[in-house]
């Protein structure tokens, strides 16, 4: 399958979960909607900075929920090796033993709380990571190439969805169709680029400090980005977190 049509079909099943809920498509969606397509019997996704503090977001079940703070609270297990990696971590079984070398407390906690295998995608757009996106099963598994890569799809639609939404209970954008969200992620991670120059800051910071204005703005991030490459904005390097001002 070509990844045009891996991603339209992705998206359609992320948006019928939202229509079931009569909301706008929010990361929850991306989960439930990624329980049904894959061999997995649940799935969470955190909010991950290394100059903020990380948050779960959203989880499909008790299990789900359990891992995704197991694993921000312990800092290891597969979700915290994927943000600090930048890649896939895939553990068909966690009765491994070079996992539970690997994770001494979290591989344990998990087998207690349910997981017997886990997947941890993390979200990427450009040099930005936003997040992970957790799978878990009760038995072990592996996930084929076509399944491996229906994961990627929906991690790769979680992150559209975080970046360009307001902080909610759903991490839900607050307008606009999901197929459009695609166009806003050059403009999001130039801004961001633009910023480390401004704050003379790493990648992460900008970014972080990006949203947060957008966010005390009430406005969309991809908005604002637009505003900063457009040098309609600017973010003095003295200024706070949730501040800027206009260029002249």
């Amino acid at each position: 399958m070509g990844a045009e049509s891996r991603s339209a079909r992705i998206q359609l099943l992320v948006a019928e979960q939202a229509a079931r809920r009569g909301a706008q498509v929010g990361v929850v969606d991306v989960c439930t909607a990624a329980v049904a397509a894959l061999p997995v019997g649940g799935a969470g996704l955190s909010a991950m900075s290394r100059v903020a503090p990380s948050h779960p977001l959203c989880s499909t079940d008790t299990v789900s929920e359990q891992l995704e703070e197991l694993q921000l609270t312990l800092g290891e297990g597969p979700c915290v090796d994927a943000f600090l990696h930048g890649s896939a971590v895939l553990t068909p079984d966690l009765l491994s033993r070079d996992l539970q070398d690997r994770w001494t407390v979290f591989a344990e906690a998990a087998l207690e709380a349910g997981a017997r295998a886990v997947f941890a995608l993390p979200l990427q757009m450009g040099a930005i990571s936003p997040g992970v996106l957790d799978l878990y099963a009760h038995v072990p598994v592996r996930l084929n190439a076509e399944e491996l890569a229906d994961a990627l799809a929906f991690a790769d639609i979680a992150t559209l969805v975080l970046l360009d939404a307001r902080i909610d209970e759903t991490g839900g954008p607050r307008g606009g169709p999901l197929e459009d969200l695609g166009a806003y992620r050059a403009e999001i991670d130039q801004a961001s680029g633009m910023l480390t120059v401004q704050l003379g800051v790493g990648i992460e910071e900008a970014f972080v400090r990006l949203r947060a204005y957008a966010y005390a703005q009430g406005r969309r991030l991809a908005d604002v980005a637009a505003d900063v490459v457009a040098r309609r904005l600017r973010f003095p390097p003295d200024a706070e977190p949730d501040q800027a001002g206009e260029d002249t």
